[in-house]
């Protein structure tokens, strides 16, 4: 299951990280380029995690966030490692979240702050900026969610 889980999350650090250098070179920073009512591509750099937790910290916070990526990567490869072919999908959830931890922590490594440029919002009410790998972070929790209520539900392992 590693190598396939493994093959996934490469997969999702190319596309965040190409999407980035997009997004970086494409965009002004803080600027929103409307493309839906509801959705804008505008470039923001994040130096906290999810929400901006802890981004006027400091700066400690790298370090921190740089230790705490590097532990749910060996966790999650650990995981991954044990898993039995026939646990694809939870396999996969675990590859996207891999995926997107290892994006971010690219990030925080360069950069020191994670490039986020997607934005979408209504009637004045913005979700907090976000990118590829967070998407994929999301998803990847989603369907580890679902595997274990679906696993509870029949009596199977998930």
């Amino acid at each position: 299951m590693l190598r396939w889980g493994g093959l996934i999350a490469l997969v999702v650090v190319a596309l965040d990280q190409a999407s980035k250098v997009w997004a970086e070179q494409a965009l002004a920073y803080g600027r929103p380029v409307e493309v839906f009512g509801w959705f804008n591509l505008t470039l923001v750099y994040n130096r906290g995690a999810a929400f901006s937790f802890l981004s006027q910290a400091g700066g400690w916070q790298r370090g921190f966030f740089i230790l705490v990526g590097l532990i749910a990567v060996a966790i999650l490869i650990s995981w991954l490692r044990k898993l039995q072919p026939q646990e694809r999908w939870q396999g996969l959830g675990l590859a996207l979240i891999l995926g997107g931890a290892v994006g971010n922590l690219i990030d925080r490594a360069r950069h020191g702050y994670v490039v986020d440029f997607i934005d979408w919002h209504y009637a004045g009410w913005h979700w907090p900026t976000f990118n590829l790998a967070d998407s994929a972070i999301t998803a990847g929790v989603v369907l580890l969610l679902l595997t274990l209520i679906r696993g509870s539900m029949s009596g199977e392992k998930a």
